[in-house]
Parts: structure tokens; C-alpha cells; sequence
């Protein structure tokens, strides 16, 4: 019997659980890359089908498969285990520095793909949702609909934060709900319009039991 080989990709995805987002505010109840993940990819998926229960009447329309776009979003912020989470005014302050960290993203992917068996099909297929590429027109769309789902998620943070009482995130909430509108996806209005806002309700209220 050959000696048994061991891999540590999945055990490194784990670790995403000790990784804090929002590391220079002031929070009432971290969050971690891990979690928020889960939620990147719960409304992704969402997104995707709302604009494709939008467009699929338009002759020519690009209708992404959700559960694909759940996928990518749900690996969009695996490098961090290695980068950490750079908080965004540093990350976007100039083009230099902002270019210099997706050249640190591309090298932390590949090195958590090398801790995958040496199957050319596997490691290609996990070095695409942790550095995908954007170059066809569907390709670009689930980067929108990533980053919006990503967006939303940090506006629903900032929602959170705010309902328990911390006035910290008030400027970021501002700040992410502009970005948000300025997307201009009626998917993403839909969804701020009709599912945000239940974010900020009791438990009774959100089963309707305190009616």
C-alpha cells in the first residue's frame, strides 16, 4: 500500500473563521470573512435570479447560472486567509496600491491551489472562483453581481451595527448605500427595496407575530 498523500486546502478554507472584517471599527459583535462569505452567496444567488427572471424575455440577454454565481461568490474573499482583510480606504487609495494587492490576491490564490492534489482539472477549477476572470460579457456580469451582493452585505453590517446602538458605521453605511444606488442594476434595487429592510426588524416582526 502506497503512503497516503494529504491535502490541506479545505482545512486552510476553515480557517477563514479567525479572519475579521472591519478590523479599524469599533463593533458590537465581529464578523468574520467565513460567515460573511455565506452571506455574499446567499444573496448572489438571489440577484442572479431576479435579473435573470428580469432580462429572460430580452432577445440577446446573458442569464448567468445562479448556483454558478453563488459559487464565485461564495470563494470571493478565500485569499484573505493569507492577505488578511485590508480595510478599503487603504485598498482603493491610489491605482499603485490597489494594483500591488491584486498582484497579492493572484499569489495567495495559487498558493492555496498548491495545497490541492496535482490534478490539473481540480487546481484550474478552484484557481478560477478564487481569481476569476472577467473577460467575456457573462464573466463581467458575475463580477457585478458579486460585488453587489458584496456591497449589500456590508450595508446590512452597517445596519446592524447602527440597530445596536454603535453610530461607527453610520459614515460606511452612507458611503456603501451610495455605491449601491450608483450601481444602477434594477436586481440590486429590488432586492434593497423588498429584502433590506426586514434586516432591521424583531423576530416577531419578521414572522409576522406582532401583528
Amino acid at each position: 500500500m502506497g503512503q497516503k498523500e494529504e491535502y490541506g486546502f479545505f482545512a486552510m478554507l476553515d480557517r477563514m473563521q479567525y479572519i475579521e472584517r472591519w478590523a479599524l471599527m469599533r463593533n458590537s459583535r465581529t464578523e468574520n470573512i467565513k460567515e460573511h462569505s455565506f452571506d455574499v452567496a446567499v444573496i448572489a444567488h438571489a440577484l442572479t435570479l431576479l435579473h435573470n427572471s428580469f432580462e429572460k424575455d430580452k432577445e440577446g440577454a446573458i442569464l448567468p447560472d445562479p448556483y454558478k454565481v453563488q459559487a464565485y461568490a461564495l470563494y470571493h474573499d478565500c485569499t484573505e486567509i493569507l492577505t488578511g482583510d485590508l480595510p478599503t480606504p487603504i485598498k482603493y487609495r491610489n491605482k499603485e496600491i490597489t494594483k500591488a494587492y491584486k498582484e497579492v490576491e493572484s499569489e495567495a490564490a495559487a498558493s492555496l491551489v498548491d495545497l490541492l492534489p496535482e490534478d490539473p482539472d481540480m487546481r484550474a477549477e478552484y484557481l478560477e472562483l478564487l481569481a476569476p476572470s472577467v473577460s467575456g460579457e457573462e464573466e463581467q456580469l458575475i463580477h457585478k453581481l458579486v460585488k453587489a451582493a458584496d456591497k449589500i452585505a456590508a450595508y446590512i453590517k452597517c445596519l446592524r451595527e447602527e440597530s445596536s446602538g454603535n453610530a461607527e458605521f453610520s459614515a460606511a453605511k452612507k458611503a456603501t448605500g451610495r455605491i449601491i444606488s450608483n450601481m444602477n442594476m434594477p436586481e440590486v434595487e429590488y432586492f434593497m427595496e423588498h429584502f433590506v429592510p426586514s434586516y432591521g426588524y424583531t423576530l416577531d416582526r419578521i414572522t409576522g407575530r406582532d401583528e
